[in-house]
């Protein structure tokens, strides 16, 4: 048997990690700006972490959800304190898209509505509903086009405002920092017109914070930087640093009612002792602070690079969500940054670097990554 071979591969085999920097196969060490798609929060092989996680397995890895997990109910509560949400309720599944697929869901059951606005560019997941809101009928089978969702651009709010008018619209789905849509930022007037719009048409409003959440943008939700409080939130990617978790959270008017929702795998005792462990560090080395501070300082040295360099037409991001716009294809940079230069970035689109660093990410780290960054581009004559 052989895999279903669904991604074009670089000729790289990772094999260890610590901290930003991973291995290959071969010993060759990289710096890791990728974080695994921004999965990696705390850093590769953390200590904490591993003796967390191998503390963990040993004693239980998985019972049902048919009985009280302690764990969980200790994640609920440190996570509201973390994030300023303790009032909200927590529901764990497995990944980002299976988040949205809930909120989604639930949010239709709450309102009795079908009808969902996303934005263009929106990318939401490749699930049924998931991928219904992703604005990219490439990836949108037949089976999934039901003709639920209109897509809106982006910071437009009378054209939003006049959706909602309608009065047919369950949801309102937005990335605050749009990820694959090419680090597409939303203004706060946007936001806070989004959200009092929504609330006077009785439209639930889910902010994905699947990306640019927990602590990724300097804060620990990116909507926190827009004065706004979402009905829903949804999460993933570096809530648990490797280990496959999601959630959402439910402002208080949600109600639950049993055998609506439900999951197999989620919230296990090996999930939530990964995510534990996981805020443990996020709290005692000051992630998302470090993630405000070095994400700054990157921002700021990029955009001097802009006028000293080619091929640089944008900076745009928050925290160590950035992206670097660029004239020629990301390719032309982006594999010679991995190949000699041995850093990992990730891309959007055909022409832009994207940075999704762990959190840990150090001055000196942002330092090499600046450093070699101009030397490609100096090299590559336009």
């Amino acid at each position: 048997m052989k895999l279903f071979d669904v991604y074009p591969l670089f000729n790289i085999a990772i094999t260890r990690g610590k901290g930003c920097h991973v291995w290959d196969d071969k010993g060759q060490e990289y710096l890791d700006l990728y974080g695994g798609h921004a999965v990696i929060s705390i850093g590769h092989a953390h200590p904490h972490y591993v003796e967390a996680v191998s503390r963990q397995v040993g004693t239980l890895g998985f019972y049902s959800n048919s009985v009280i997990n302690p764990l969980q109910q200790q994640l609920a509560q440190r996570l509201g304190k973390a994030c300023g949400y303790d009032d909200y309720q927590l529901f764990l599944i497995n990944s980002g898209a299976e988040a949205n697929e809930n909120a989604l869901k639930l949010a239709s059951f709450h309102t009795g509505r079908k009808r969902i606005l996303s934005a263009e560019k929106a990318f939401h997941g490749r699930t049924s509903l998931a991928v219904e809101v992703t604005n990219n009928p490439k990836i949108i089978a037949p089976v999934n086009a039901n003709g639920h969702v209109t897509y809106l651009p982006l910071n437009d709010l009378p054209a939003w405002e006049a959706e909602l008018a309608k009065g047919d619209v369950c949801a309102v789905i937005l990335e605050c920092i749009q990820g694959v849509g090419g680090i597409r930022m939303v203004t706060s007037e946007f936001a806070q017109g989004l959200q009092a719009a929504c609330k006077k048409y009785g439209t639930v409003l889910i902010c994905d914070e699947i990306q640019c959440g927990y602590g990724r943008s300097g804060k620990f939700f990116a909507h926190q930087w827009l004065g706004i409080r979402p009905d829903m939130i949804t999460m993933a990617k570096g809530i648990a640093n490797g280990f496959p978790m999601g959630g959402v959270l439910f402002s208080p008017e949600f109600v639950p009612v049993y055998g609506q929702l439900g999951t197999t795998f989620g919230g296990n005792h090996l999930a939530c002792a990964a995510a534990l462990a996981v805020l443990d560090v996020m709290e005692e080395e000051k992630l998302v602070e470090n993630a405000d501070k070095i994400g700054n300082y990157l921002m700021a040295e990029l955009k001097k690079m802009q006028a000293e360099v080619p091929h640089i037409v944008d900076v745009r991001g928050r925290g160590l969500m950035i992206g670097i716009e660029l004239d020629i294809p990301h390719k032309s940079v982006r594999e010679p940054l991995i190949y000699d230069e041995h850093i990992f970035t990730g891309c959007s689109g055909t022409n832009m670097l994207r940075l999704l660093p762990p959190l840990c990410l150090t001055k000196a780290d942002a330092d090499e990554f600046l450093t070699k960054l101009k030397k490609e581009l100096n090299s590559l004559v336009a």
